[in-house]
Formats: C-alpha cells, structure tokens, sequence
C-alpha cells in the first residue's frame, strides 16, 4: 500500500533548519524515505479491522508504585538559603547568561 502523504529530503530540511539540527542532503533523503516508510506502514495498520478487539493500554499487567506527596518542611531551603551562593541575583531570582545565539 502506498502512502498518501510522502516526505521529501526538502520537508526533512526544512524540519531540522526549525530544529536547528544539521542535515546533509544525504542525510535528508535517508530521512525522508524512512519516514515515508513509517507511514505506509501505519496506513496499512490502519485498515485492519479491529472492531471486535478491546482496547488496551498496557499488557503486563504491572501497576505504577505511588506514594502520597509529603512535604519536609525542616529539609527545605528558605528563598534567602537557596541563593545565598548564587553568584548574581534579582529580585530574589538567580540571574544566568542568556544562551541563545539567534
């Protein structure tokens, strides 16, 4: 079966330039076959009749471990105590470089 939506190298190009991730035009081909690949495969899951088939969420049958929150008051740092070592503040805040290059 053939997918009705195919990714080119210049879809895959495009995405990693938003990204800001570095793809070569090799790269980007490989990509976008896989891709379209992908989505072949999940047209084809999705003409598989499974109305008698009950959903389900999980198969192993194991259930996650909670516990209740609990706050400690007497190990919790006071605002004051949490910046005493930063090296720039403002406001009660810790200042950091900005990191962003564009």
């Amino acid at each position: 079966m053939q997918s009705s939506t195919k990714i080119t190298s210049d879809i895959v190009s495009h995405i990693a330039a938003l990204a800001n991730i570095p793809v070569t035009e090799k790269e980007s081909q490989t990509l976008a076959d896989g891709f379209t690949k992908v989505l072949e495969v999940v047209d084809t899951l999705s003409t598989i009749n499974v109305s008698g088939v009950d959903p389900v969420g999980q198969v192993t049958g194991l259930e996650n471990v909670t516990r209740e929150d609990e706050i400690h008051e007497e190990r919790m740092f006071t605002q004051e105590e949490a910046l005493r070592n930063a090296p720039r503040t403002h406001n009660g805040y810790f200042v950091v470089d900005q990191i962003l290059d564009k």
